[in-house]
């Protein structure tokens, strides 16, 4: 018994910091999107399904900015949270695209199942996260409007409010930054392989300070793209959404390699 455990800790990482990690070219970020538009055009009714979900969102959003403002730009931080779990779907269907499996909208929806209790953990340190922010914001427009103001989004613009937008925007960052960096491959990892939540996330973690400059280039261009898919309306993440998605797969089938065959789920 102690020879097949020597054994089988040989073949699998015995700590998060034994997963292994590939060196990442800068261009990699340009290549991940583009086989995630790939992998869009081989199945795009799903992922016209998954970018309507992200519009609808969107959306909701804008209803609830019209009554609470400093609680909606706060809960739109919920986006980077909901984000990764809304795209676990899209990951599935990258993973059967890449088996040569035909995708499955039902089988997308449901591919949180196997991995319930370690999404949950990991769900539950990314909403300790987003409360966090929430609080914060609200700190900061108690502090710099004297408590909560009425105002419209012209308003909050108006350039007597830079210093605002100017803490505002550094604290935001600091917190998406942060859920960027334990997320960023950790739900496709949990979804690929038999992982914890801890290792998930220290990898993702990893990646990110071991190649800062080629993620934050993915960082800033997944930043962009959704910032320019909410301009009209929120429609453009009818594309942008699955297509991030996707490519969010390819970026951890690309930066982290691959357990042993005998070890792969089925």
């Amino acid at each position: 018994m102690q020879d097949q455990g020597t054994q089988a800790g040989n073949n699998t990482p015995s700590t998060p910091f034994d997963v292994e990690l590939r060196p990442l070219s800068i261009g990699a970020p340009l290549q991940w999107l583009a086989l995630g538009w790939h992998d869009f055009k081989r199945a795009p009714a799903i992922g016209l399904f998954y970018g309507a979900c992200f519009m609808a969102m969107g959306w909701a959003l804008l209803g609830v900015f019209e009554h609470a403002p400093a609680y909606t730009l706060a809960l739109s931080a919920g986006f980077l949270l909901m984000g990764p779990f809304m795209c676990l779907g899209l990951y599935k269907v990258s993973q059967q695209l890449e088996r040569g499996e035909r995708p499955s909208l039902m089988r997308s929806l449901m591919a949180w199942d196997t991995r319930t209790a370690t999404l949950g953990i990991f769900g539950f340190v990314l909403l300790v996260l987003e409360m966090l922010w929430g609080r914060a914001s609200l700190i900061i427009f108690a502090v710099s409007f004297d408590g909560m103001p009425n105002f419209t989004l012209a308003t909050l613009l108006d350039p007597e409010n830079l210093s605002f937008l100017a803490v505002y925007t550094a604290v935001g960052g600091v917190f998406a930054g942060l859920i960027f960096a334990v997320s960023v491959v950790s739900i496709p990892m949990i979804l690929d392989r038999q992982t914890d939540a801890i290792t998930a996330g220290l990898t993702s973690f990893r990646l990110v300070l071991s190649q800062p400059g080629v993620m934050i280039l993915w960082g800033a261009l997944l930043t962009l793209l959704v910032v320019l898919a909410l301009l009209p309306g929120f429609a453009g993440l009818l594309l942008i959404g699955p297509i991030t998605g996707h490519a969010t797969w390819h970026a951890y089938r690309t930066a982290v390699v691959p357990e042993p065959p005998e070890h792969q789920p089925s």
